[in-house]
Order: structure tokens, then sequence, then C-alpha cells
């Protein structure tokens, strides 16, 4: 039978041998053996028992709360106990991942936050539900929430709408008109994302444009201003006339080919 001398557990667990020390003298945890020198060995036994304590000690259990259920509890229920907390943990460290890349699309949105505007942002996140899911339906709901961008996203889509939101707020900041080419050209990269977002269903994005436009309070998405919302509105509606005329300016320009004589008709 293997053993192990306080030395060596200490240096293989990392635990100082002070600590050892006390879990003896508070008979936590006790080697099983002596020798006849007063020398402590421990046995693969005290090891896993050493694991428990130490996995635990990371649930913030204190000394005395774990010696009571030290013997009352399977290794097992430790381990399922310790991987609760870490899927605790893992989720607080994926919503600090994500608050924090949600800051770095703002900034990139905005130019600079100030501390008002991180505050209210954060307070916004933390007690105001993402309500918008409230207006689809299941389907709906499961294929939207795969498909749109999120502003704690780094991918290509969220990327681009962030992209064109800064050249709409660089319009509106110089007074260019959503029915200019720039406007122009904002809308049809729009309409592009659109379809590649909706999979082609205008239908659904119509619907999901309505609850975009209500008070961030009342959907819990990112707040967009007005200013923003209307030059999309109008922009859009431009590039659709335009794009409706298109053929019937192909076909004259076709048949003007086939009898010139129509100019003076």
């Amino acid at each position: 039978m293997r053993r192990w001398t306080t030395g060596q557990i200490s240096r293989q667990r990392n635990i100082s041998v002070r600590t050892l020390r006390y879990y003896d003298q508070i008979g936590l945890l006790c080697p099983s053996e002596k020798d006849e020198h007063g020398r402590r060995y421990y046995s693969e036994e005290d090891l896993f028992t050493l694991e428990k304590i130490t996995l635990l000690k990371s649930l913030a259990l204190p000394l005395e709360e774990i010696a009571q259920m030290l013997n009352k509890v399977s290794y097992r229920e430790v381990l399922i106990a310790h991987h609760n907390y870490l899927q605790e943990q893992l989720i607080s460290l994926q919503t600090s991942i994500a608050n924090t890349a949600s800051l770095i699309n703002m900034i990139d949105l905005e130019g600079s936050l100030s501390w008002e505007r991180v505050s209210s942002l954060v307070k916004q996140a933390q007690s105001v539900p993402k309500r918008w899911k409230d207006y689809f339906h299941e389907d709906e709901l499961a294929f939207l929430q795969k498909s749109l961008p999120a502003l704690e996203s780094s991918d290509r889509l969220t990327q681009q709408y962030v992209s064109l939101l800064r050249r709409i707020e660089w319009c509106l900041d110089n007074s260019i008109a959503p029915q200019s080419s720039q406007g122009l050209e904002i809308a049809n990269q729009l309409i592009q994302l659109s379809n590649e977002t909706f999979g082609g269903n205008q239908d659904l994005a119509d619907k999901f444009w309505e609850v975009r436009k209500l008070p961030a309070e009342e959907s819990g998405l990112y707040p967009i201003t007005e200013e923003v919302l209307s030059f999309v509105e109008q922009s859009i509606a431009y590039a659709e006339q335009r794009n409706k005329n298109l053929p019937n300016i192909h076909a004259r320009t076709n048949n003007k080919k086939k009898n010139p004589s129509i100019e003076n008709f």
C-alpha cells in the first residue's frame, strides 16, 4: 500500500505543511499512519478526503461545516456540487465577457462613453429583461436567437451593423439626407444584411422592425435614437423606390435603342 508524507502531499497538492498540520490538529484530516518516530503518513483514502475538503472549500464553506458533512456525502456528490458551482462561475464569467464586448462595441458605435452612459447601460442590462422575445412565437424566437446580431458578439454580421450605424450617425451629424447617394448606399447594405439576418422572410423582418422601434425600456434592446430609426426608414423607402424604377428605366432605354424616333414622340 502506498503512503505519502506530509511534505510529499504539500508539494503534490500545493498545500502548505502548516495547513495540513492544522487539519490534523482540528481532526478534519488525520494521517492514517504514524511510524515509531512519529512521522505521519497519508493513505490513498486520505488523499480522497483531502480532495473532498478542497472541493468543499471552493464552495466557500467554512471548515466547521465541512467537518460536519465530510463523512455524510460521497465523493461523487461533492464532485456534482463542485460541477454546479463551476457552471455558475462559467455563466458569471461569460456574462462579464459579454458585457465587456458590449462596451467595446458601444465605444465603436458612439466614439466614446461617459461613465453615466456606461452606468445606465449596465443597470439596464441587469434590470430590463429582453422583452422583445415576448412579441414572437416559439419558432420565430428560435430562429431570431440564432440569427440576430448581438452587441456582445464580435462576429462579422454584428460588426457590419455597427459600422452602418456609425455611418448613419455620421450622416446625421453632417446633415446628409437619407435620400442621398450615401443614404442609398447605406440602405442597400441594410437590405442585404436584413435578407441575410432574416433568411429572406420579409414578414419576420417587418415584425422585428416594429419591435425595434419600441422604447429600449420596453424592448430591452440596445437603445437607438429616433433620428437614426427615421433615417433608416426613409433611406430604405428611397432605395426601394429607386429599385422599382430601375426595370422601367432599363425598358425605356432598350426601346429607345430599338426605335430612336421615340424621343420625339
